[in-house]
């Protein structure tokens, strides 16, 4: 605090006193005049945290014991409701309004992907699948996450490698996320198998796609969505354990109109088709005489996230404005420089809204980066993406690029 004496102007800096009730005086060292200083307000208490409501769907009463106790005695949270199948769920579900749901897949009477399609109808609601079935890799976690699903972990276990405590840290955590994640845009999106053989065309287009943490989801409501008819091919980089992209790869190929590879040394660039690397692998668009080909390297540095910038980077060379870049959910800043690049080019770039990521860093800093970027619900980029292929058609003149 700093006071001024009346009589001379001297200034004087004290520490902020206590609100005690008492006046306190001071002498002032220029003229030896009596100060009062002045008591300091009372400091206002920050208000209470709303905590996160919770409502527990699983017909194993046990396992709806065990989660309950773990989020009872912490005052973030509050456990509002608790069913045993989907159908009791949604029964319950206008009249307690949860924050969050945590969903079983396998129920009687109603199963948990059937439940997930009705709540992102009636009501859409962060959900996290807690089951034996959703672990990293697996169709019925695909499944989920496409339906809708905000996040996924298996059901607590003691044989689990994991200690219960930390079992709790992590279904709190992901909660917590979850509750972050705005679903008012939330649409159900069908996937959309091929028919057919795809039809080969010369690439126009080159679209670059970069996720992390959370991205599984958000690539399902893209990548099924776009059509093998638009001359364009798919670069896509998703920070995931090798195995699990393998499967993932094998799901999105099984469930999309476009054909979906994993990135490899020396591939040639097709129209209708999506290449999907990992973060780890450093992949690199090339020219090679009348045609784009993959390059594909270990990352030297794989602690260091570079993966999506290096790749749209490489992108913006090649093929310029003809380029979009898509910057999704995740952690860290990867991909920003390199969106911000291609916007520099004449390229596109959509990002996806922050307030619908499950990890927020790598859209905000693709937002500060490039003021151009358009934040979208990830259900609207593949719509967004048609768009702009018809833009920049007709703008570019028609021309085609090898």
């Amino acid at each position: 605090m700093i006071i001024f004496c009346e009589e001379c102007g001297r200034q004087h800096e004290i520490r902020c006193p206590q609100n005690s009730g008492s006046e306190a005086l001071l002498a002032c060292d220029g003229c030896e005049e009596t100060l009062k200083v002045p008591d300091a307000p009372a400091p206002v208490a920050a208000p209470a945290e709303t905590p996160i409501r919770l409502m527990i769907v699983d017909d194993s009463r046990l396992i709806r014991k065990v989660v309950r106790q773990m989020f009872d005695a912490d005052e973030r949270f509050q456990v509002v409701g608790e069913a045993a199948n989907g159908r009791e769920a949604l029964d319950m579900l206008a009249a307690i309004v949860p924050d969050v749901i945590t969903l079983d897949i396998k129920m009687p009477e109603m199963d948990g992907l059937s439940t997930l399609k009705h709540i992102m109808i009636k009501r859409p609601t962060p959900t996290i699948m807690i089951s034996a079935l959703t672990r990293d890799g697996a169709t019925e976690t695909f499944d989920a996450l496409r339906l809708g699903a905000i996040d996924f972990m298996p059901k607590p276990s003691q044989r689990d490698n994991a200690s219960l405590e930390d079992q709790e840290r992590l279904i709190k955590h992901k909660v917590k996320l979850a509750a972050g994640v705005k679903m008012d845009n939330v649409r159900l999106l069908r996937t959309r198998p091929r028919n057919g053989g795809v039809l080969a065309k010369a690439i126009e287009r080159c679209v670059v796609l970069g996720a992390s943490e959370g991205g599984y989801g958000a690539l399902l409501k893209i990548i099924p969505q776009l059509d093998p008819t638009w001359p364009a091919a798919y670069l896509a980089v998703l920070y995931a354990a090798e195995a699990h992209l393998d499967a993932f790869v094998d799901y999105l190929d099984a469930n999309s109109a476009l054909r979906v590879r994993r990135a490899a040394d020396g591939t040639p660039l097709e129209a209708g088709t999506c290449y999907l690397a990992s973060g780890s692998e450093y992949v690199t668009a090339v020219r090679d005489g009348d045609r784009t080909s993959l390059r594909v390297h270990p990352s030297p540095f794989p602690e260091r996230r570079g993966a999506i910038n290096m790749l749209m980077l490489s992108v913006s060379e090649v093929m310029a404005a003809r380029t979009v870049a898509v910057v999704l959910t995740g952690k860290d800043v990867d991909g920003a420089e390199g969106a911000a690049e291609i916007a520099r080019v004449g390229g596109e770039v959509l990002i996806q809204d922050p307030r619908t990521c499950l990890f927020k860093e790598m859209a905000l800093s693709a937002l500060r980066l490039c003021r151009s970027g358009r934040p979208l619900n990830d259900s609207e980029i593949a719509t967004a993406i048609k768009t702009l292929f018809i833009n920049q058609h007709h703008r570019l003149g028609g021309k085609t690029h090898a």
